[in-house]
């Protein structure tokens, strides 16, 4: 379930810092985040991780709440086709 108000609405301002930046400035980087701003971290320009604040989960999720919605195939765990097996395996 996509959380709308969370996941798809931007708030804040994000920052960019590279990585000597971010292991030297670290606390700080962290306070930032805890008040709610998300970090870019890049290497040589390229981002390759976003420090964000932590978010509790929701709660554990009732098993079986699904039940019914899906049936497993009997055929589930049988060999694939030829054909598909070869997509799969990035033959053409």
């Amino acid at each position: 379930m996509i959380d709308l108000v969370h996941d798809l609405v931007y708030y804040g301002h994000m920052i960019e810092v590279n990585i000597h930046e971010a292991k030297t400035n670290l606390s700080r980087l962290l306070a930032r985040v805890a008040a709610g701003e998300e970090i870019l971290i890049a290497k040589a320009g390229v981002p390759i991780a976003r420090l964000v604040p932590y978010r509790k989960p929701k709660g554990k999720r009732p098993l079986g709440m699904d039940k019914g919605l899906f049936e497993v195939p009997k055929d589930f765990d049988a060999p694939l086709p030829d054909d598909l097996l070869a997509a799969f395996e990035g033959e053409s």
